[in-house]
């Protein structure tokens, strides 16, 4: 299996993963801050979604606390130090930058990552484990090679490297549910279980099932979590958003329902980030300000 590794890890890679989504905060305007989205190679495009990497030195500068909104995919995550596989979190990531460092990261699609876990994604939900503990040994190699990496090429290597080790041939209903997940993310139209259901001809329990073995987590919180993330790059391309619309079709009857999971995941009212975005674009008038 080695000589087939080392292939891959010079294969062409697949297209630009495009912009980061989901992120609750600009980049810091003062230190050194970068973000960078990586694409996988062709013959793990149904596995990988993209890897990723941030640097930041803030050496002398306040700590900067980032946040993301969660997305329905697991992570396999290298820092200065260690390592981890995480599940879905369903709740909203966040973590302080200071002094310097580096981390690394391997976004699985939605379904991707099932086969390499042999069980159930939904019971990694809010957990992490190591990485050994799905890739054996070749994890571990991989952990300890990608702590002192010099950029993320070179971490990107030893992924494909380690993966190659052991890749086994995607089920069928991984791929589906890969798929259904792809629908709700580009469908904004999308708002509705029963929706999805009737695009697939699919009953519910057979859908929930899908998603509990692959994804992780349900499908209606796919749905809420996608069309919040719409919501939110909508106001950061200033764009106004109709909240008691919004709250309609994600099938909140009451306002007040909304406004309270809305404040549980993102850390205030539909209200007050809107007010905060306006005053971040204010203090970032190239209209970039996740440069």
């Amino acid at each position: 299996m080695a000589a087939p590794a080392r292939k891959n890890a010079t294969a062409a890679p697949g297209p630009d993963p495009g912009p980061a989504s989901g992120l609750l905060s600009p980049a810091p305007v003062d230190g050194v801050h970068a973000h960078r989205r990586l694409p996988p190679p062709p013959h793990l495009a149904d596995r990988v979604q993209h890897f990723w990497s941030v640097r930041w030195d803030r050496r002398g500068l306040p700590p900067f606390r980032a946040g993301t909104l969660p997305h329905p995919n697991v992570h396999l995550v290298v820092g200065h130090e260690s390592g981890a596989i995480h599940g879905i979190a369903t709740r909203r990531f966040e973590t302080l930058l200071a002094d310097r460092g580096h981390v690394f990261g391997i976004k699985f699609r939605p379904g991707g990552f099932q086969s390499f876990l042999r069980a159930p994604v939904a019971t990694l939900r809010d957990r992490r484990i190591g990485i050994g503990d799905v890739f054996g040994e070749g994890g571990r190699r991989f952990e300890a090679a990608v702590m002192p990496a010099p950029d993320g090429e070179a971490c990107i290597a030893h992924a494909v490297t380690m993966l190659a080790e052991d890749l086994p041939a995607p089920a069928a209903d991984s791929l589906l549910a890969g798929a259904i997940v792809g629908d709700i993310a580009a469908d904004v139209g999308l708002v509705a279980v029963a929706q999805v259901q009737q695009r697939r001809g699919m009953t519910l329990r057979r859908l929930q099932r899908l998603f509990q073995q692959y994804v992780g987590v349900g499908p209606k919180w796919v749905i809420n979590r996608y069309r919040l993330h719409e919501a939110i790059e909508r106001l950061r391309a200033g764009r106004g958003v109709a909240w008691p619309e919004l709250a309609l079709q994600l099938g909140y009857y009451d306002q007040a329902h909304f406004i309270r999971d809305f404040r549980r995941l993102v850390g205030c009212t539909p209200q007050q980030f809107e007010t905060t975005v306006a005053g971040e674009a204010s203090q970032h008038p190239d209209g970039n300000p996740r440069a």
